[in-house]
């Protein structure tokens, strides 16, 4: 038995083989219909190349909602919590709503 995954990395890894699965179905549909050897090669290989892109930003969407629950985790070093007005330091102040020109 294998390790246990999310089920997010399971649903994504589920899309991409669905995904995979049509990009040999859908030229062998067209061929089975009339479609031509070339046309059905140039099928294949656009829903390869679109399913290859949706793999990779699958990928990094699941590394960037695991992020932030590892960033939760961390403490934070080196920041300063500033309060209330004129806290930070540096800059220049126009004072009010006054724009800067």
């Amino acid at each position: 038995m294998t390790g246990h995954r999310p089920p997010s990395e399971d649903s994504a890894t589920d899309v991409v083989r669905w995904a995979a699965f049509s990009c040999v179905l859908v030229p062998v549909v067209l061929l089975w219909y009339g479609s031509s050897l070339a046309g059905a090669t140039g099928t294949a290989l656009g829903l390869a190349a679109v399913t290859a892109v949706c793999r990779i930003l699958l990928r990094q969407s699941e590394r960037g909602a695991a992020r932030p629950h590892a960033e939760e985790r961390a403490p934070h070093r080196g920041h300063h919590h500033w309060t209330g007005t004129g806290g930070r330091r540096g800059g220049r102040h126009t004072g009010g709503n006054t724009p800067v020109g």
